[in-house]
């Protein structure tokens, strides 16, 4: 038991570093994609919807990708595959118009997308040794540790490359300083996999209940309620594009901005991680630890009132709360799919979820990149509206966890 722990560890911190490598470069990306895509002639309309079709195509392949996952148990297959196409990261340095940049920022969260249920479903059954929520914090500390290292390449380069606005040759040169980050990836992805090459073992020797095999009520109200706060979400290439065109912060701060909200993000994990496994052990439910996200339409509501001001206070704030969101996204998110359900159906419902996260992400990217440029207060209005909606789903999931 003690050699299975140990080994069980060993896998979540490379994870860590897998995902902080892998932060370094999408979130180095991304905190940059909207400002690119404006230099390179995109409008609001298109930056949200190339933001909303990335995110929409990188969740709903979770579906397929998952659910091959669970019938060949080629969990490692999915993932090396996946995470090769990261290198569409760096590949960014070579486009020129916003069409081809919006190509490599699609192939990125496809990849994602080929890659997630797999590489969750690894990783929960390490975390079944060590707690559900405590293991995916872990993961998500070193995840966002990445997240906040990744921008600081565009903004050392802004800061010290002279000109305050920027062109399209100065993103260009930033993108192509991922290449190191990105081979360093592969050899600890492959690293991961000589390490322990069948995970299922961890989690076989951890079980203490049987769940059902299929997929239960909790799951899809689970679903539904995760789907609703999400559309309300506001995406940060959004925000940092507010922050351009709007011309709040120079070029060089706008990575900053994301370099602090992802070291939010680590923080606020480790704390909600360990939250999440308490109230499950208070509770005697191992699917009480859902209960925690009755704060998530608050927070999310919340957002939009603060970031899309022009007052920098109100900005800083909804960044932070932002972060905490994007935390509790990352933790309780991935760590619940792992407690309810079966390790038989765990890639399928990893794939599920993540189809509905995705088609929320989607629609809310495009609602709010179309009401930015119409109506201000019509954006805010239909992000607590949204909000409002997941409530009544919130608490059916409630009484379906106290029931069980």
């Amino acid at each position: 038991m003690e050699n299975n722990k140990k080994t069980a560890w060993k896998l979540i911190l490379l994870f860590g570093v897998i995902s902080l490598l892998g932060d370094v470069l999408y979130e180095g990306a991304r905190s940059v994609n909207g400002p690119y895509l404006q230099v390179l002639g995109a409008n609001a309309m298109l930056v949200g919807l190339i933001a909303g079709v990335g995110e929409f195509l990188g969740y709903a392949i979770r579906i397929v990708s998952g659910h091959f996952a669970d019938k060949t148990k080629a969990y490692w297959f999915f993932t090396i595959g996946g995470y090769s196409t990261l290198m569409a990261v760096p590949l960014l340095s070579l486009t020129g118009v916003w069409q081809y940049a919006a190509v490599f920022i699609i192939v990125e969260r496809v990849g994602k997308g080929i890659r997630s249920p797999a590489k969750d479903t690894i990783l929960s059954q390490a975390t079944k040794q060590v707690g559900t929520g405590f293991g995916f914090a872990i993961a998500e500390f070193l995840d966002q540790l990445g997240a906040a290292l990744g921008p600081l390449v565009f903004t050392m380069l802004f800061l010290y490359g002279g000109a305050a606005v920027k062109t399209a040759a100065d993103y260009q040169e930033g993108y192509s300083f991922y290449w190191l980050p990105f081979g360093l990836l592969m050899l600890t992805v492959l690293a991961a996999y000589c390490l322990v090459r069948d995970p299922e073992k961890l989690e076989l020797a951890a079980i203490k209940q049987k769940e059902p095999d299929h997929l239960t009520a909790t799951f899809w109200l689970y679903c539904w309620f995760s789907l609703i706060t999400t559309a309300g979400f506001v995406s940060f290439v959004l925000i940092g594009y507010h922050l351009k065109v709007r011309n709040l912060l120079a070029d060089a701060y706008i990575p900053l901005c994301y370099t602090a909200v992802m070291l939010i993000d680590a923080l606020a994990a480790l704390v909600i991680g360990k939250m999440y496994d308490r109230l499950k052990v208070a509770r005697n439910n191992h699917r009480a630890g859902l209960l925690m996200l009755l704060g998530m339409p608050v927070l999310t509501a919340a957002i939009p009132l603060l970031v899309f001001t022009s007052q920098l206070t109100l900005i800083f704030a909804g960044l932070a709360i932002w972060g905490i969101v994007m935390g509790t996204h990352e933790t309780i998110m991935k760590a619940a799919i792992a407690d309810i359900t079966s390790l038989k159906k765990r890639g399928t419902g990893y794939g599920i979820f993540h189809a509905f996260y995705g088609a929320a992400l989607f629609f809310g990217s495009a609602l709010v990149g179309c009401l930015y440029d119409y109506s201000m207060p019509l954006l805010v209005a239909a992000v607590i509206a949204i909000e409002l909606c997941s409530l009544p789903v919130f608490f059916k999931m409630k009484k379906s966890i106290e029931q069980n």
